[in-house]
């Protein structure tokens, strides 16, 4: 299948655009320090079936967040709506730090959520928009999703370092692709990989 934006990857109800293939891309944390976490319109985007787990989780992330972040969700509750109208991270007002966030010494963001979870303390590891990122999830219906590559000037370090080490998106994200879609998915995107962009 293919768009004015390229070809459109059709794997069951998902379809996944060729950038998630074709763009480079690995995080690199030693230049960002967790730039994503402090920086953007909104919070992160929530599933509404996170907001149970989220607030759950809390108890276990807030010793890891900051005073403001704690503030925040004390005073407008565990998520907000954004001007579109979807379900986000509240975000500490005046700001565009996530409430969630945890500041190490040195200055670098970590996801206290995140934290939690990886010490043990809560099942809920972090929003599924994090997981993906740079990948993007746009529901086109009931059970049918868009899988975008999104762009961020931040993210330029990962660009070049996805390059330097020949890292696609989705070879950068096959954990939580794999997580989330499951591993026949995964599979498939990557013989399309192959099969349609000799990428292997």
């Amino acid at each position: 299948m293919s768009s004015p934006h390229g070809i459109i990857i059709e794997i069951g109800d998902i379809l996944v655009s060729e950038e998630v293939i074709t763009e480079f891309f690995a995080c690199d944390y030693k230049v960002c320090r967790g730039a994503c976490c402090i920086i953007g319109d909104s919070g992160a985007p929530l599933l509404e079936e996170e907001l149970d787990p989220v607030e759950a989780a809390y108890p276990s992330a807030a010793p890891l967040m900051t005073e403001k972040g704690r503030g925040v969700i004390a005073s407008t509750g565990f998520f907000s709506i954004d001007r579109d109208g979807d379900l986000v991270t509240p975000t500490v007002p005046g700001s565009e730090e996530c409430a969630y966030a945890h500041f190490a010494p040195d200055g670098s963001c970590l996801c206290a959520l995140e934290m939690a979870h990886l010490k043990g303390s809560c099942s809920f590891r972090k929003p599924r928009s994090c997981s993906l990122y740079p990948i993007r999830v746009t529901e086109l219906a009931p059970g049918r999703l868009a899988l975008n590559y999104h762009r961020w000037d931040i993210c330029k370090a990962a660009v070049e370092k996805g390059r330097k080490e020949n890292t696609r998106v989705f070879q950068f994200l096959k954990g939580p692709l794999t997580e989330y879609f499951g591993e026949e998915f995964y599979s498939a995107l990557s013989e399309a990989a192959t099969r349609l962009f000799a990428v292997s």
